[in-house]
């Protein structure tokens, strides 16, 4: 038995997690669900967006399923994103984001790439300071978590028979941060003579990335940088309605869509939950249920070629039409 923490969130997040409960019964695997908050709406009801009781859940649970959180573009005192802190109190070093070419019309063939990224420090250490007219963000790089996150991505290329690495770094002209990052990078490398590997600038690789996708196997980098280029990589895998992520830590692992609360279209039943149950197919695998795994994005693929769709892939169906056929897929498998 597997227990699974859920949570919802905000915005279109209580419906996609909701799909992926559904499909994820319909697997009938040993399987143990809790429900906890998290989130804006949480952080207004009761002062904290992250309360204790969530956060004992999630280091309770084998996984956790997160839906998405809504988070106020001003500053708000006592706020911080539920996700960041997960992310730090539970030591999630390293975020995978998986692009593949999808199963849709005029896709870009031969697309297969991993975009990880070192999760708990950089520009999102959290420490920024304003007084008046000028702020500064500290932005924190050690040789310990450098290396921790490389060495994930070669024991990563290993596991799926993966062969290439790109580091991604600015180190010519972030000479500290970037050149501690890039030096224990190389480090790493130069002890894995089984896997071949070449380094880019931040830019160029963006550049690359949005040019020819295809010559990328996995990319490692720091953790801003990764999350911008994860986003300009998921226009290849069919935008961020489709995208899923991955936070692994040392005792447990948060799985999520990339594509956020958005609010626009809460509660009209427009949200795409394929994203939702694509990161449920990577919690899945990272539990051992191989076989489920597979069969589920079977189903999603099958969903993807022949239908129903979305509004965000150019279709009328709802959430749950997209739900109600992944499930009739997985009985018929």
């Amino acid at each position: 038995m597997s227990t699974i923490c859920l949570i919802p969130g905000d915005g279109i997040g209580p419906e996609v997690l909701a799909s992926a409960r559904q499909v994820l019964t319909a697997l009938a695997l040993p399987l143990e669900f809790i429900a906890a908050e998290a989130g804006w709406a949480t952080f207004e009801r009761c002062g904290s967006a992250l309360p204790a009781a969530t956060l004992a859940a999630v280091q309770a649970a084998d996984a956790t399923l997160f839906g998405a959180v809504g988070s106020p573009s001003q500053r708000v005192e006592g706020y911080r994103s539920p996700i960041v802190e997960l992310r730090r109190a539970l030591d999630l070093f390293a975020c995978m984001r998986p692009v593949r070419t999808p199963a849709l019309p005029q896709a870009r063939p031969n697309v297969d790439l991993v975009v990880i990224r070192e999760n708990t420090e950089g520009l999102y250490s959290g420490l920024e300071q304003r007084d008046t007219d000028r702020a500064t963000t500290t932005r924190v790089i050690t040789r310990a978590a450098s290396q921790r996150i490389v060495g994930w991505a070669v024991n990563y290329a290993r596991a799926h028979q993966r062969h290439h690495i790109t580091v991604v770094h600015k180190a010519n002209v972030l000479r500290e941060t970037c050149g501690l990052f890039r030096e224990t990078a190389l480090a790493v490398l130069a002890d894995a003579p089984d896997i071949q590997w070449n380094e880019l600038l931040v830019d160029n690789a963006a550049y690359q990335l949005a040019r020819t996708p295809e010559q990328f196997d996995i990319i490692v980098t720091t953790n801003m940088f990764g999350d911008i280029l994860s986003d300009v990589a998921s226009v290849w895998g069919g935008g961020l309605g489709l995208a899923a992520s991955a936070n692994y830590g040392p005792r447990t692992a948060i799985f999520e869509p990339v594509h956020g609360s958005a609010p626009d279209i809460a509660g009209r039943q427009r949200a795409n939950p394929l994203a939702t149950l694509s990161a449920a197919a990577l919690m899945l695998e990272h539990l051992y249920y191989l076989a489920a795994a597979e069969r589920l994005r079977q189903a999603i693929n099958h969903v993807l070629r022949h239908g129903p769709h979305t509004p965000d892939l150019a279709g009328s169906a709802s959430t749950a039409d997209v739900t109600t056929a992944i499930i009739h897929l997985l009985n018929d498998r």
